[in-house]
Protein backbone atom coordinates (compact mmCIF):
# COMPACT_ATOMS: atom_id res chain seq x y z
CA UNK A 1 0.00 0.00 0.00
CA UNK A 2 2.79 2.56 0.83
CA UNK A 3 4.42 1.65 -2.45
CA UNK A 4 1.62 2.61 -4.19
CA UNK A 5 0.89 5.63 -2.76
CA UNK A 6 4.75 6.77 -2.93
CA UNK A 7 4.15 5.74 -6.81
CA UNK A 8 1.05 7.74 -7.27
CA UNK A 9 2.49 10.67 -5.11
CA UNK A 10 2.03 13.08 -7.65
CA UNK A 11 -1.33 13.30 -7.08
CA UNK A 12 -1.48 14.11 -3.54
CA UNK A 13 -2.51 17.13 -2.01
CA UNK A 14 1.15 18.21 -0.53
CA UNK A 15 2.17 18.01 -4.58
CA UNK A 16 -0.32 20.73 -5.90
CA UNK A 17 0.02 23.59 -3.28
CA UNK A 18 -0.01 26.74 -5.41
CA UNK A 19 3.12 28.44 -5.93
CA UNK A 20 3.30 32.25 -5.07
CA UNK A 21 1.39 33.96 -7.44
CA UNK A 22 -0.79 31.54 -8.58
CA UNK A 23 -3.79 32.59 -10.80
CA UNK A 24 -7.14 31.39 -8.56
CA UNK A 25 -9.37 32.02 -11.59
CA UNK A 26 -7.22 28.75 -13.23
CA UNK A 27 -9.20 26.74 -10.80
CA UNK A 28 -13.12 27.66 -11.50
CA UNK A 29 -12.29 26.17 -15.28
CA UNK A 30 -11.41 22.84 -14.59
CA UNK A 31 -14.24 22.16 -11.82
CA UNK A 32 -16.42 23.50 -14.49
CA UNK A 33 -15.28 21.33 -16.97
CA UNK A 34 -15.51 17.51 -15.02
CA UNK A 35 -18.90 18.75 -13.58
CA UNK A 36 -20.15 19.24 -17.86
CA UNK A 37 -19.08 15.64 -18.14
CA UNK A 38 -20.35 13.99 -15.34
CA UNK A 39 -23.84 16.40 -15.58
CA UNK A 40 -24.73 14.66 -18.72
CA UNK A 41 -26.28 11.64 -16.30
CA UNK A 42 -29.38 14.40 -16.26
CA UNK A 43 -29.89 13.19 -20.39
CA UNK A 44 -29.57 9.63 -19.70
CA UNK A 45 -33.48 9.58 -21.22
CA UNK A 46 -31.74 9.76 -24.58
CA UNK A 47 -30.59 6.09 -24.32
CA UNK A 48 -33.88 4.67 -23.35
CA UNK A 49 -35.41 4.21 -27.11
CA UNK A 50 -32.28 2.53 -28.46
CA UNK A 51 -31.45 0.46 -25.59
CA UNK A 52 -35.06 -1.45 -25.91
CA UNK A 53 -34.49 -1.66 -29.54
CA UNK A 54 -30.66 -3.20 -29.88
CA UNK A 55 -31.77 -6.86 -31.57
CA UNK A 56 -35.03 -4.70 -33.71
CA UNK A 57 -33.46 -1.66 -34.19
CA UNK A 58 -36.48 0.24 -36.37
CA UNK A 59 -39.16 -1.29 -33.16
CA UNK A 60 -38.86 -3.77 -30.08
CA UNK A 61 -38.06 -7.19 -31.11
CA UNK A 62 -38.95 -9.99 -28.68
CA UNK A 63 -35.25 -10.37 -27.41
CA UNK A 64 -34.80 -6.94 -26.32
CA UNK A 65 -34.90 -5.06 -23.02
CA UNK A 66 -38.09 -3.56 -21.94
CA UNK A 67 -38.12 -0.03 -20.68
CA UNK A 68 -39.20 -1.03 -17.23
CA UNK A 69 -35.88 -2.93 -17.15
CA UNK A 70 -33.44 0.07 -17.99
CA UNK A 71 -35.36 3.08 -16.42
CA UNK A 72 -33.47 2.27 -13.04
CA UNK A 73 -30.07 2.32 -14.42
CA UNK A 74 -30.38 6.29 -14.26
CA UNK A 75 -31.86 5.63 -10.13
CA UNK A 76 -28.92 3.12 -9.53
CA UNK A 77 -26.49 5.82 -10.66
CA UNK A 78 -27.86 8.43 -8.35
CA UNK A 79 -28.36 6.28 -5.04
CA UNK A 80 -24.35 5.55 -5.77
CA UNK A 81 -23.36 9.18 -6.37
CA UNK A 82 -24.43 9.76 -2.96
CA UNK A 83 -23.08 6.72 -1.10
CA UNK A 84 -19.76 7.25 -3.01
CA UNK A 85 -20.08 10.99 -2.12
CA UNK A 86 -20.78 9.98 1.64
CA UNK A 87 -18.12 7.35 2.02
CA UNK A 88 -15.31 8.95 -0.03
CA UNK A 89 -15.81 12.47 1.25
CA UNK A 90 -13.29 12.41 4.28
CA UNK A 91 -10.88 10.57 1.85
CA UNK A 92 -11.09 13.77 -0.47
CA UNK A 93 -9.74 15.76 2.81
CA UNK A 94 -6.90 13.63 2.54
CA UNK A 95 -5.27 13.12 -0.41
CA UNK A 96 -6.77 16.01 -2.12
CA UNK A 97 -8.89 16.90 -5.15
CA UNK A 98 -6.57 15.45 -8.00
CA UNK A 99 -6.58 12.17 -6.67
CA UNK A 100 -10.29 12.29 -6.38
CA UNK A 101 -11.01 14.01 -9.80
CA UNK A 102 -8.73 11.13 -11.62
CA UNK A 103 -10.52 7.97 -9.80
CA UNK A 104 -13.44 9.75 -11.16
CA UNK A 105 -12.07 10.05 -14.43
CA UNK A 106 -11.50 6.40 -14.44
CA UNK A 107 -14.80 5.33 -12.95
CA UNK A 108 -16.97 8.04 -15.02
CA UNK A 109 -14.75 7.15 -17.89
CA UNK A 110 -14.47 3.58 -17.51
CA UNK A 111 -18.09 3.42 -16.47
CA UNK A 112 -19.06 3.60 -19.87
CA UNK A 113 -17.18 1.13 -21.26
CA UNK A 114 -18.18 -1.34 -19.56
CA UNK A 115 -21.58 -0.27 -20.14
CA UNK A 116 -20.67 -0.47 -23.89
CA UNK A 117 -19.70 -4.10 -23.28
CA UNK A 118 -23.37 -4.93 -21.81
CA UNK A 119 -24.81 -3.40 -24.32
CA UNK A 120 -23.21 -5.57 -27.09
CA UNK A 121 -22.88 -8.47 -25.71
CA UNK A 122 -26.53 -7.98 -24.44
CA UNK A 123 -25.59 -8.45 -20.54
CA UNK A 124 -27.75 -6.01 -19.07
CA UNK A 125 -26.28 -6.54 -15.47
CA UNK A 126 -22.95 -4.82 -17.04
CA UNK A 127 -24.67 -1.79 -18.05
CA UNK A 128 -26.11 -1.81 -14.62
CA UNK A 129 -22.84 -2.69 -13.19
CA UNK A 130 -20.49 0.07 -15.32
CA UNK A 131 -22.70 3.19 -15.56
CA UNK A 132 -24.62 2.53 -12.45
CA UNK A 133 -22.66 1.37 -9.95
CA UNK A 134 -18.75 2.39 -11.02
CA UNK A 135 -20.45 5.56 -13.22
CA UNK A 136 -22.25 6.36 -10.30
CA UNK A 137 -19.39 6.25 -7.72
CA UNK A 138 -17.66 7.97 -10.38
CA UNK A 139 -20.43 10.54 -10.69
CA UNK A 140 -19.96 11.23 -7.03
CA UNK A 141 -16.26 11.35 -6.51
CA UNK A 142 -16.48 13.90 -9.57
CA UNK A 143 -18.98 16.13 -7.78
CA UNK A 144 -17.55 17.01 -4.13
CA UNK A 145 -14.06 16.84 -5.56
CA UNK A 146 -14.36 20.63 -6.95
CA UNK A 147 -16.04 22.10 -3.66
CA UNK A 148 -13.70 22.23 -0.42
CA UNK A 149 -10.83 23.58 -3.21
CA UNK A 150 -12.90 26.41 -4.44
CA UNK A 151 -14.44 27.38 -1.03
CA UNK A 152 -10.71 27.79 0.22
CA UNK A 153 -9.51 29.72 -3.20
CA UNK A 154 -12.54 31.28 -2.79
CA UNK A 155 -13.23 32.82 0.94
CA UNK A 156 -14.69 36.06 -0.21
CA UNK A 157 -17.06 34.68 -2.71
CA UNK A 158 -18.18 31.36 -1.50
CA UNK A 159 -21.62 31.15 -3.27
CA UNK A 160 -20.15 32.45 -6.39
CA UNK A 161 -17.99 29.93 -6.90
CA UNK A 162 -19.57 26.58 -5.77
CA UNK A 163 -22.08 28.16 -7.94
CA UNK A 164 -19.77 28.03 -11.03
CA UNK A 165 -19.00 24.35 -10.18
CA UNK A 166 -22.02 22.87 -9.88
CA UNK A 167 -23.88 25.32 -12.52
CA UNK A 168 -21.55 23.03 -14.95
CA UNK A 169 -23.40 19.85 -13.29
CA UNK A 170 -26.78 21.14 -14.42
CA UNK A 171 -25.51 22.10 -18.28
CA UNK A 172 -24.10 19.08 -18.30
CA UNK A 173 -27.47 17.89 -19.75
CA UNK A 174 -28.02 20.78 -21.79
CA UNK A 175 -24.98 19.88 -24.20
CA UNK A 176 -25.04 15.93 -23.39
CA UNK A 177 -28.53 15.48 -24.89
CA UNK A 178 -27.64 16.68 -28.53
CA UNK A 179 -24.52 15.15 -28.03
CA UNK A 180 -25.84 11.82 -27.80
CA UNK A 181 -28.46 12.54 -30.52
CA UNK A 182 -25.91 13.18 -32.90
CA UNK A 183 -23.75 10.09 -31.45
CA UNK A 184 -26.47 7.74 -31.81
CA UNK A 185 -27.53 8.71 -35.43
CA UNK A 186 -24.05 8.50 -36.53
CA UNK A 187 -23.25 5.31 -35.36
CA UNK A 188 -26.74 3.85 -35.85
CA UNK A 189 -27.05 1.38 -38.88
CA UNK A 190 -30.62 0.18 -40.15
CA UNK A 191 -31.67 -3.00 -40.34
CA UNK A 192 -32.27 -5.04 -43.65
CA UNK A 193 -35.72 -4.46 -44.88
CA UNK A 194 -37.63 -7.35 -46.74
CA UNK A 195 -40.60 -5.33 -48.12
CA UNK A 196 -43.98 -4.57 -46.95
CA UNK A 197 -45.60 -6.99 -44.46
CA UNK A 198 -48.16 -7.77 -47.27
CA UNK A 199 -45.63 -8.98 -49.47
CA UNK A 200 -43.72 -11.16 -47.08
CA UNK A 201 -44.99 -14.75 -45.90
CA UNK A 202 -44.96 -14.62 -42.13
CA UNK A 203 -45.62 -16.92 -39.67
CA UNK A 204 -45.55 -16.96 -35.90
CA UNK A 205 -43.66 -19.65 -33.24
CA UNK A 206 -43.74 -18.98 -29.67
CA UNK A 207 -45.00 -15.37 -29.71
CA UNK A 208 -42.18 -14.29 -32.28
CA UNK A 209 -42.65 -13.46 -35.72
CA UNK A 210 -40.74 -14.89 -38.85
CA UNK A 211 -40.57 -14.24 -42.56
CA UNK A 212 -40.26 -17.50 -44.50
CA UNK A 213 -37.90 -17.29 -47.52
CA UNK A 214 -36.61 -19.70 -49.77
CA UNK A 215 -33.05 -19.78 -47.73
CA UNK A 216 -34.81 -20.09 -44.31
CA UNK A 217 -36.77 -18.60 -41.48
CA UNK A 218 -35.42 -15.47 -40.61
CA UNK A 219 -36.88 -13.78 -37.22
CA UNK A 220 -38.17 -10.16 -37.81
CA UNK A 221 -39.80 -7.09 -36.86
CA UNK A 222 -43.13 -5.51 -38.18
CA UNK A 223 -42.66 -1.42 -38.43
CA UNK A 224 -45.23 1.25 -38.72
CA UNK A 225 -44.82 4.03 -40.93
CA UNK A 226 -44.25 6.57 -38.05
CA UNK A 227 -41.65 4.16 -36.54
CA UNK A 228 -39.46 3.56 -39.67
CA UNK A 229 -39.45 7.28 -40.41
CA UNK A 230 -37.49 7.60 -37.08
CA UNK A 231 -34.99 5.62 -38.78
CA UNK A 232 -31.07 7.39 -39.41
CA UNK A 233 -32.24 7.35 -43.08
CA UNK A 234 -35.98 7.26 -42.71
CA UNK A 235 -37.40 3.84 -43.87
CA UNK A 236 -40.82 2.22 -45.19
CA UNK A 237 -43.07 0.80 -43.40
CA UNK A 238 -43.02 -3.41 -43.33
CA UNK A 239 -41.29 -6.34 -42.68
CA UNK A 240 -37.15 -5.60 -41.14
CA UNK A 241 -35.22 -8.61 -40.31
CA UNK A 242 -33.74 -8.86 -36.76
CA UNK A 243 -29.83 -8.27 -35.92
CA UNK A 244 -29.12 -7.19 -39.10
CA UNK A 245 -28.89 -3.00 -37.47
CA UNK A 246 -27.50 -1.07 -34.98
CA UNK A 247 -28.95 1.26 -32.60
CA UNK A 248 -25.29 2.83 -32.03
CA UNK A 249 -25.85 2.27 -28.44
CA UNK A 250 -22.53 0.69 -27.65
CA UNK A 251 -20.55 2.64 -30.24
CA UNK A 252 -21.92 5.84 -28.38
CA UNK A 253 -20.91 4.26 -25.02
CA UNK A 254 -17.44 3.47 -25.89
CA UNK A 255 -16.79 6.90 -27.79
CA UNK A 256 -17.93 9.16 -24.45
CA UNK A 257 -15.97 6.67 -22.01
CA UNK A 258 -13.32 7.73 -23.71
CA UNK A 259 -14.02 11.70 -24.34
CA UNK A 260 -15.00 12.14 -21.15
CA UNK A 261 -12.17 10.09 -19.30
CA UNK A 262 -9.41 12.65 -21.52
CA UNK A 263 -11.37 15.94 -20.29
CA UNK A 264 -11.76 14.62 -16.85
CA UNK A 265 -8.02 13.73 -16.18
CA UNK A 266 -6.91 16.90 -18.08
CA UNK A 267 -9.04 18.94 -15.88
CA UNK A 268 -7.94 16.96 -12.44
CA UNK A 269 -4.47 18.24 -12.98
CA UNK A 270 -5.19 21.80 -13.56
CA UNK A 271 -6.17 21.20 -10.29
CA UNK A 272 -4.03 23.64 -7.46
CA UNK A 273 -4.75 23.69 -3.60
CA UNK A 274 -3.67 27.13 -1.60
CA UNK A 275 -0.75 26.87 0.76
CA UNK A 276 -1.89 27.00 4.59
CA UNK A 277 -3.67 30.77 5.62
CA UNK A 278 -3.48 32.00 2.01
CA UNK A 279 -6.14 34.64 1.89
CA UNK A 280 -7.48 36.65 -1.49
CA UNK A 281 -4.87 39.99 -1.65
CA UNK A 282 -6.56 42.94 -0.16
CA UNK A 283 -8.89 40.46 1.86
CA UNK A 284 -9.54 40.74 5.46
CA UNK A 285 -11.67 38.30 7.29
CA UNK A 286 -14.75 40.00 8.33
CA UNK A 287 -14.68 40.12 12.11
CA UNK A 288 -18.04 38.26 13.48
CA UNK A 289 -20.19 37.88 16.46
CA UNK A 290 -19.80 34.07 17.06
CA UNK A 291 -23.27 33.97 19.06
CA UNK A 292 -25.01 35.42 15.96
CA UNK A 293 -23.59 35.17 12.89
CA UNK A 294 -24.22 32.12 10.64
CA UNK A 295 -20.62 32.23 8.91
CA UNK A 296 -18.47 30.83 11.56
CA UNK A 297 -14.47 31.44 11.96
CA UNK A 298 -13.90 27.93 13.81
CA UNK A 299 -14.04 24.41 11.70
CA UNK A 300 -15.73 21.08 12.34
CA UNK A 301 -14.08 18.03 11.83
CA UNK A 302 -15.86 15.65 9.58
CA UNK A 303 -16.69 12.88 12.26
CA UNK A 304 -17.99 15.46 14.72
CA UNK A 305 -20.24 17.15 12.19
CA UNK A 306 -22.72 14.30 12.46
CA UNK A 307 -23.00 14.49 15.82
CA UNK A 308 -24.80 18.23 15.56
CA UNK A 309 -27.91 18.74 14.74
CA UNK A 310 -27.27 21.76 12.30
CA UNK A 311 -26.19 18.61 9.76
CA UNK A 312 -28.98 17.01 10.21
CA UNK A 313 -31.27 19.67 9.92
CA UNK A 314 -29.58 20.51 6.53
CA UNK A 315 -29.91 17.00 5.49
CA UNK A 316 -33.56 17.56 5.49
CA UNK A 317 -33.72 21.22 4.22
CA UNK A 318 -31.79 19.67 0.97
CA UNK A 319 -33.09 16.35 0.73
CA UNK A 320 -37.03 18.53 0.58
CA UNK A 321 -35.84 20.62 -1.56
CA UNK A 322 -35.09 18.07 -4.04
CA UNK A 323 -37.43 15.89 -3.63
CA UNK A 324 -39.71 18.86 -4.93
CA UNK A 325 -37.74 19.55 -7.70
CA UNK A 326 -36.46 15.97 -9.02
CA UNK A 327 -40.31 15.06 -9.03
CA UNK A 328 -41.94 17.49 -10.99
CA UNK A 329 -38.50 17.55 -13.73
CA UNK A 330 -39.31 14.14 -13.94
CA UNK A 331 -42.75 14.78 -15.39
CA UNK A 332 -42.61 17.85 -16.22
CA UNK A 333 -43.41 17.33 -19.97
CA UNK A 334 -45.83 15.30 -19.40
CA UNK A 335 -47.59 17.16 -16.60
CA UNK A 336 -47.82 20.25 -18.64
CA UNK A 337 -49.58 17.93 -21.96
CA UNK A 338 -52.24 16.64 -19.33
CA UNK A 339 -52.95 20.02 -18.17
CA UNK A 340 -53.55 22.01 -20.94
CA UNK A 341 -53.55 19.45 -24.12
CA UNK A 342 -57.22 19.06 -24.17
CA UNK A 343 -58.01 22.87 -23.65
CA UNK A 344 -54.67 24.24 -25.82
CA UNK A 345 -53.94 22.40 -28.87
CA UNK A 346 -50.43 24.48 -29.72
CA UNK A 347 -49.28 21.98 -26.09
CA UNK A 348 -49.21 19.16 -28.64
CA UNK A 349 -46.68 20.07 -30.83
CA UNK A 350 -43.34 18.49 -31.08
CA UNK A 351 -41.23 22.00 -31.11
CA UNK A 352 -43.06 23.53 -28.25
CA UNK A 353 -42.49 20.40 -26.14
CA UNK A 354 -38.82 19.97 -27.56
CA UNK A 355 -38.25 24.09 -26.37
CA UNK A 356 -39.75 23.57 -23.06
CA UNK A 357 -37.76 20.74 -22.39
CA UNK A 358 -34.61 23.07 -23.22
CA UNK A 359 -35.76 25.81 -21.24
CA UNK A 360 -35.88 23.06 -18.25
CA UNK A 361 -31.61 22.76 -18.91
CA UNK A 362 -31.22 26.25 -19.12
CA UNK A 363 -33.08 27.78 -15.82
CA UNK A 364 -31.72 24.57 -13.91
CA UNK A 365 -28.10 25.70 -14.90
CA UNK A 366 -28.59 29.32 -14.81
CA UNK A 367 -30.14 28.99 -11.36
CA UNK A 368 -27.37 27.94 -9.97
CA UNK A 369 -25.04 30.21 -10.46
CA UNK A 370 -27.90 33.10 -9.98
CA UNK A 371 -28.84 31.82 -6.72
CA UNK A 372 -25.54 30.89 -5.12
CA UNK A 373 -24.06 33.58 -6.39
CA UNK A 374 -26.81 35.87 -4.51
CA UNK A 375 -26.63 33.98 -1.29
CA UNK A 376 -23.04 35.95 -1.10
CA UNK A 377 -25.34 39.04 -0.23
CA UNK A 378 -28.22 37.99 1.72
CA UNK A 379 -26.97 34.91 3.15
CA UNK A 380 -27.29 31.34 2.29
CA UNK A 381 -29.94 30.80 5.50
CA UNK A 382 -32.21 33.61 3.59
CA UNK A 383 -31.56 31.98 0.32
CA UNK A 384 -33.33 28.62 0.95
CA UNK A 385 -35.93 31.00 2.75
CA UNK A 386 -36.82 32.14 -0.27
CA UNK A 387 -36.90 28.70 -1.95
CA UNK A 388 -39.06 27.61 0.36
CA UNK A 389 -41.76 30.39 0.49
CA UNK A 390 -41.52 31.64 -2.97
CA UNK A 391 -42.31 27.74 -3.93
CA UNK A 392 -44.97 26.84 -1.79
CA UNK A 393 -46.25 29.43 -3.28
CA UNK A 394 -45.46 28.25 -7.11
CA UNK A 395 -46.39 24.68 -6.28
CA UNK A 396 -49.82 25.96 -5.13
CA UNK A 397 -50.36 27.97 -8.19
CA UNK A 398 -50.12 25.05 -10.86
CA UNK A 399 -53.46 23.49 -9.22
CA UNK A 400 -54.82 27.28 -9.55
CA UNK A 401 -53.82 27.52 -13.34
CA UNK A 402 -55.02 23.86 -13.84
CA UNK A 403 -58.33 24.54 -12.42
CA UNK A 404 -58.57 27.66 -14.42
CA UNK A 405 -57.74 26.44 -17.87
CA UNK A 406 -60.80 23.94 -17.65
CA UNK A 407 -63.12 26.44 -16.73
CA UNK A 408 -61.80 29.47 -19.11
CA UNK A 409 -59.35 28.02 -22.26
CA UNK A 410 -56.89 31.46 -21.98
CA UNK A 411 -53.09 31.12 -22.89
CA UNK A 412 -52.23 33.45 -19.71
CA UNK A 413 -52.79 30.17 -17.37
CA UNK A 414 -50.02 28.20 -19.66
CA UNK A 415 -48.02 31.57 -19.24
CA UNK A 416 -48.24 31.04 -15.56
CA UNK A 417 -47.97 27.38 -15.32
CA UNK A 418 -44.31 28.03 -17.42
CA UNK A 419 -43.26 30.58 -15.69
CA UNK A 420 -43.92 28.97 -12.33
CA UNK A 421 -42.30 26.11 -13.51
CA UNK A 422 -38.84 27.82 -14.41
CA UNK A 423 -38.45 29.82 -11.58
CA UNK A 424 -39.18 26.12 -9.82
CA UNK A 425 -36.43 24.79 -11.44
CA UNK A 426 -33.87 27.16 -10.99
CA UNK A 427 -34.55 26.93 -7.14
CA UNK A 428 -33.86 23.08 -7.82
CA UNK A 429 -30.62 23.63 -8.89
CA UNK A 430 -29.81 26.60 -7.16
CA UNK A 431 -30.21 24.65 -3.51
CA UNK A 432 -27.59 22.00 -5.31
CA UNK A 433 -25.28 24.98 -5.66
CA UNK A 434 -25.64 26.58 -2.55
CA UNK A 435 -25.43 24.09 -0.11
CA UNK A 436 -21.53 23.74 -0.04
CA UNK A 437 -21.21 27.18 1.06
CA UNK A 438 -24.13 26.92 3.62
CA UNK A 439 -22.16 24.01 4.56
CA UNK A 440 -18.33 25.94 4.66
CA UNK A 441 -20.50 29.11 6.63
CA UNK A 442 -21.69 26.48 9.66
CA UNK A 443 -18.69 24.06 9.75
CA UNK A 444 -15.99 25.85 7.94
CA UNK A 445 -13.59 24.73 5.51
CA UNK A 446 -11.39 22.36 6.70
CA UNK A 447 -13.36 19.36 6.12
CA UNK A 448 -16.30 20.95 4.21
CA UNK A 449 -15.86 18.58 1.07
CA UNK A 450 -15.76 15.86 3.33
CA UNK A 451 -19.28 16.86 4.95
CA UNK A 452 -20.55 17.54 1.46
CA UNK A 453 -20.06 14.23 0.67
CA UNK A 454 -22.27 12.92 3.53
CA UNK A 455 -24.80 15.53 2.64
CA UNK A 456 -25.61 14.24 -0.40
CA UNK A 457 -27.40 10.72 0.94
CA UNK A 458 -30.04 13.78 0.97
CA UNK A 459 -29.60 13.48 -3.13
CA UNK A 460 -29.82 9.70 -3.00
CA UNK A 461 -32.92 9.55 -1.08
CA UNK A 462 -34.85 12.02 -3.33
CA UNK A 463 -33.49 10.43 -6.08
CA UNK A 464 -35.87 8.04 -5.38
CA UNK A 465 -38.53 9.65 -3.06
CA UNK A 466 -39.18 12.05 -5.40
CA UNK A 467 -40.60 9.85 -8.37
CA UNK A 468 -41.95 7.44 -6.08
CA UNK A 469 -44.41 10.31 -4.75
CA UNK A 470 -45.32 11.73 -8.29
CA UNK A 471 -46.07 8.50 -9.46
CA UNK A 472 -47.80 6.70 -6.58
CA UNK A 473 -49.87 10.29 -5.87
CA UNK A 474 -50.98 10.53 -9.71
CA UNK A 475 -51.95 7.08 -10.16
CA UNK A 476 -53.92 7.48 -7.25
CA UNK A 477 -56.13 10.60 -8.66
CA UNK A 478 -56.32 8.42 -12.02
CA UNK A 479 -58.13 6.04 -10.35
CA UNK A 480 -60.48 7.99 -8.13
CA UNK A 481 -60.89 10.29 -11.89
CA UNK A 482 -62.16 7.08 -13.16
CA UNK A 483 -64.63 6.09 -10.48
CA UNK A 484 -65.86 9.40 -9.98
CA UNK A 485 -66.36 8.98 -13.81
CA UNK A 486 -67.60 6.30 -14.04
CA UNK A 487 -70.45 6.66 -11.52
CA UNK A 488 -71.62 9.07 -13.84
CA UNK A 489 -72.32 7.17 -16.83
CA UNK A 490 -75.20 4.97 -17.26
CA UNK A 491 -74.47 1.24 -16.90
CA UNK A 492 -75.57 0.18 -20.17
CA UNK A 493 -73.65 2.44 -22.26
CA UNK A 494 -70.44 1.83 -20.34
CA UNK A 495 -71.30 -2.08 -21.52
CA UNK A 496 -71.64 -1.01 -25.14
CA UNK A 497 -68.56 1.13 -25.12
CA UNK A 498 -66.49 -1.71 -23.53
CA UNK A 499 -68.32 -4.59 -24.41
CA UNK A 500 -67.68 -5.33 -20.74
CA UNK A 501 -70.22 -4.30 -17.36
CA UNK A 502 -68.61 -1.98 -15.07
CA UNK A 503 -67.88 -5.55 -12.58
CA UNK A 504 -64.79 -5.41 -14.35
CA UNK A 505 -63.92 -1.93 -14.07
CA UNK A 506 -60.57 -2.84 -12.30
CA UNK A 507 -59.54 -5.81 -15.21
CA UNK A 508 -60.37 -2.98 -17.98
CA UNK A 509 -58.67 -0.56 -16.27
CA UNK A 510 -55.20 -2.98 -15.89
CA UNK A 511 -54.90 -3.84 -19.44
CA UNK A 512 -55.69 0.17 -20.21
CA UNK A 513 -58.79 -0.28 -21.93
CA UNK A 514 -60.80 1.98 -19.75
CA UNK A 515 -58.64 5.47 -19.69
CA UNK A 516 -60.00 9.18 -18.56
CA UNK A 517 -60.10 10.00 -22.13
CA UNK A 518 -62.05 7.43 -23.09
CA UNK A 519 -64.67 7.66 -20.39
CA UNK A 520 -65.27 11.48 -21.42
CA UNK A 521 -66.36 10.15 -25.27
CA UNK A 522 -69.17 8.70 -23.20
CA UNK A 523 -69.61 11.27 -20.06
CA UNK A 524 -73.05 13.09 -20.16
CA UNK A 525 -73.08 16.85 -21.59
CA UNK A 526 -71.42 19.08 -19.34
CA UNK A 527 -69.17 16.70 -17.35
CA UNK A 528 -65.82 18.48 -16.78
CA UNK A 529 -62.72 16.81 -17.46
CA UNK A 530 -60.36 16.29 -14.39
CA UNK A 531 -57.64 15.28 -16.83
CA UNK A 532 -55.91 18.84 -15.95
CA UNK A 533 -56.42 18.12 -12.32
CA UNK A 534 -54.12 14.99 -11.97
CA UNK A 535 -51.75 16.57 -10.18
CA UNK A 536 -53.27 18.63 -7.95
CA UNK A 537 -52.50 16.32 -5.19
CA UNK A 538 -48.85 15.77 -6.09
CA UNK A 539 -48.26 19.96 -5.59
CA UNK A 540 -50.18 20.21 -2.18
CA UNK A 541 -47.59 17.32 -1.35
CA UNK A 542 -44.89 18.89 -2.70
CA UNK A 543 -45.66 21.97 -1.08
CA UNK A 544 -46.17 20.60 1.68
CA UNK A 545 -42.93 19.19 2.02
CA UNK A 546 -41.06 22.55 1.33
CA UNK A 547 -42.99 23.95 4.50
CA UNK A 548 -40.96 21.50 6.98
CA UNK A 549 -37.77 22.24 4.53
CA UNK A 550 -38.84 26.19 5.63
CA UNK A 551 -39.01 25.31 9.26
CA UNK A 552 -36.15 22.81 9.72
CA UNK A 553 -33.92 26.07 7.89
CA UNK A 554 -35.74 28.48 10.37
CA UNK A 555 -33.82 26.19 13.14
CA UNK A 556 -30.27 26.07 11.95
CA UNK A 557 -28.39 28.16 14.38
CA UNK A 558 -24.39 28.70 14.77
CA UNK A 559 -22.82 25.10 15.83
CA UNK A 560 -21.65 25.00 19.54
CA UNK A 561 -17.89 25.80 20.04
CA UNK A 562 -18.19 22.46 21.91
CA UNK A 563 -18.29 20.75 18.56
CA UNK A 564 -15.21 22.95 17.01
CA UNK A 565 -12.25 20.96 15.97
CA UNK A 566 -10.13 22.78 18.73
CA UNK A 567 -11.92 21.11 21.37
CA UNK A 568 -12.85 17.80 19.47
CA UNK A 569 -9.66 17.10 17.98
CA UNK A 570 -6.54 19.44 19.32
CA UNK A 571 -3.90 17.83 17.51
CA UNK A 572 -5.25 19.22 14.17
Amino acid sequence: MNFIRSLLSFLMKDKIVASAGFNRWLVPPASIAIHLCIGSVYAWSIFNPALTKEFGVVTSSAQDWSLSSVVWIFSVAIVFLGLSAAIAGKWLEEVGPRCVGVTAAFLWGGGFIIGSIGISTHQLWLVYLGYGVFGGCGLGLGYVSPVSTLLRWFPDKRGMATGMAIMGFGGGAMIGAPLKTFLLEKFAVAPTYLGPESAVQLITEGGKRFAELATGKLEVVIATASEAAKLPTPGDAGVYVVGTGNTGASSVFLTLGIVYFIIMIIASFAYRVPAKDWKPEGWTPPVKDAEKSMITNNSVHIDQALKTPQFWLLWVVLCFNVTAGIGVIGIAKTMMTEIFGTTLPLIATASFAGTYVLMISVFNMCGRFFWASTSDFIGRKNTYHCFFILGTLLYLSIPFAASAVSADASVTWLIMFYAATMIIFTMYGGGFATIPAYLADIFGTLHVGGIHGRLLTAWATAGVLGPFVITYLRNLSVENAISDLVSKIDPAVFEAKFNASVSHLSELIAAKTVTVAKLMEIAPVGTIDPTSSLYNTTMYVMASLLVVGFFANLMVRPVNEKHHVEKTHPEL
